[in-house]
């Protein structure tokens, strides 16, 4: 009798795994390749008496330099998964009721939890996306970057992966926009205010590092991430695995029954 209820309930743990795994609610991985655009207009060569005269007047010289590679690269990627970006599009996309399809009542349009403390915000929804939704992988080698996805719609997930990087775009050209135009106007100040040569052509020098800088932001629309391959909707799952789980369980069945014979076996020995 024993022996028929350990393999009555190492059967129905079997069968309730390869039910679960079947059962399962699909996710899918869709998944964009980008290169991280580095490269801007080159900022005009001035030393000397040039560089003597413009570093007179404050806040000249820190405008004089471009940002180097590998700090504009680390910038994007950090900016791609950022929580500033992130709760940006949750909100101007509407996504706390899809991520929290279970809480939310498309019906009546309103959170089914009374308690306040329970409603998703944005903090929450970027907490979820950061651990369970999104994954930014940097290949050292080829230095190209993939954003991932994982959703349980294959349509929504290649919309949000592809959406992520644009949302990346605008918000690096605006914020690189906003600061040429700020730059812009203080040099045209600064200018005004001189009459010797030397530092009007250091200061025009500089600004028309700005002015390409400004033309360039408004004229590109890949601006701080180039799309090699977008993100597609995925045919196949990428968990749970039916058939991996299916043959895991019925090998875990026959470990569980093995160990209860010999365990069995030890016992009436001793």
């Amino acid at each position: 009798a024993g022996r028929w209820r350990a393999l009555i309930f190492t059967a129905v743990l079997v069968a309730g795994a390869i039910v679960a795994a079947w059962l399962a609610p699909r996710k899918y991985e869709a998944s964009i390749l980008v290169s991280v655009v580095t490269q801007g207009p080159e900022g005009s060569q001035m030393g000397g008496a040039v560089g003597t005269v413009m570093s007179q007047f404050s806040g000249l010289a820190s405008l004089a330099g471009l940002s180097t590679a590998n700090t504009r690269r680390a910038e994007t990627i950090a900016v791609l998964q950022s929580r500033a970006l992130t709760e940006d599009y949750v909100r101007q996309n509407d996504l706390l009721p899809i991520l929290y399809a279970r809480l939310w009542d498309p019906a009546l349009k309103r959170w089914k939890v009374g308690n306040p403390r329970r409603i998703p915000n944005l903090w929450t929804a970027n907490q979820y996306i950061k651990h369970h939704v999104r994954t930014v992988t940097d290949d050292a080698k080829t230095g190209l970057v993939t954003l991932s996805i994982t959703w349980t719609d294959p349509v929504v997930a290649a919309d949000w992966a592809n959406g992520f990087v644009a949302a990346t775009n605008d918000y690096l050209r605006a914020q690189a926009i906003a600061e040429t135009d700020r730059n812009i106007a203080y040099l045209e100040d600064q200018a005004s205010r001189t009459d010797e040569v030397g530092a009007r052509q250091a200061i025009y020098s500089i600004l028309q590092d700005q002015i390409d800088k400004a033309m360039l932001a408004r004229g590109t629309e890949q601006y701080a991430l180039k799309v090699l391959d977008p993100a597609v909707p995925p045919y196949d799952p990428s968990s749970p695995k039916p058939v991996m789980w299916t043959l895991l369980a019925l090998f875990t069945g026959l470990l569980l029954s093995l160990f209860a014979a010999f365990v069995k076996v030890a016992w009436r020995s001793a």
